[in-house]
């Protein structure tokens, strides 16, 4: 009988213990504001931490679209540059994850997309933006380059361009005469 009674204590004990378990239910956890708080603040205070949920953030689609549009939104606010002269680190963070992100052909395609967008809705900050990149040879070169690589891809696009710079020569007579300029000391050269 003790045998039994001994037996019977030790299976409820361990069936105490087995169901005392706790299961742990991210999705739970995060509907309740404070738990959700507590973790994105753990998460952005531990510098590895963050590291690591950008870099996990970057490989979902999703993510990074979120990531992109709230990055064109704080540059245009202007907080990202009040941010980055604040924080030297975060500029060349936020410079490594940028060109982490224009290795995915996808990505820069979609990057190109909305930042050609937001000019074209903004024409101050496409004439500035088109002024800051001319001033860089650099600059100039690959816009020339990708410029150039583009045209010989698509003839259509070519043959649009070239009316385009035409028609915008004939309006503007001071930008012809430069222009037949350069072409006639060019010729020159030659």
């Amino acid at each position: 009988m003790k045998t039994i009674v001994k037996t019977l204590m030790i299976i409820v004990a361990v069936g105490t213990l087995i169901s005392c378990k706790s299961t742990f239910n991210a999705s739970e956890a995060m509907d309740v504001p404070d738990n959700r708080n507590a973790v994105y603040q753990e998460i952005i205070s531990n510098p590895n931490q963050f590291n690591e949920f950008i870099d996990l953030a970057q490989q979902d689609e999703g993510a990074r679209k979120l990531m992109m549009q709230s990055h064109m939104q704080m540059m245009e606010s202007g907080k990202m540059k009040a941010m980055m002269q604040k924080n030297p680190g975060m500029k060349e963070k936020m410079k490594s994850h940028m060109e982490k992100m224009m290795d995915d052909p996808e990505m820069k395609e979609k990057m190109h997309k909305m930042m050609q967008e937001r000019l074209d809705r903004n024409p101050e900050m496409k004439k500035k933006m088109k002024e800051k990149m001319m001033k860089d040879p650099a600059m100039k070169e690959a816009m020339m380059e990708e410029m150039h690589s583009k045209m010989k891809s698509n003839p259509e696009m070519a043959e649009k361009m070239m009316d385009k710079m035409i028609q915008f020569l004939h309006e503007n007579p001071e930008l012809m005469e430069k222009m037949k300029a350069k072409m006639k000391a060019h010729q020159e050269k030659m």
